[in-house]
């Protein structure tokens, strides 16, 4: 299964970025949090320390990812062209 579906670009996402080094993204909803979290390690190559997940109430799901902090989220971003 494709946990990952798309990265979400919205001020307060890019803020996080910056901020909080957390990269946003809408994943599918049957998705766990250690499903995202092993796909965005191998889809990136990074470390991620957590993964916080939101229901939303039009049949979504968006997961905060943190990075760890030897890696970037704006690096990501800027593969991700949310930058």
């Amino acid at each position: 299964m494709n946990a990952l579906m798309f990265p979400l670009a919205t001020e307060k996402a890019i803020n996080m970025i910056e901020r909080n080094n957390v990269i946003t993204y809408i994943v599918d909803t049957r998705a766990t949090r250690d499903q995202v979290k092993k796909e965005f390690e191998e889809v990136f190559k990074v470390k991620v320390d957590k993964v916080n997940v939101m229901n939303e109430p039009r049949n979504r799901k968006r997961a905060y990812i943190t990075l760890n902090k030897q890696f970037k989220a704006s690096d990501i971003a800027l593969k991700l062209k949310l930058v």
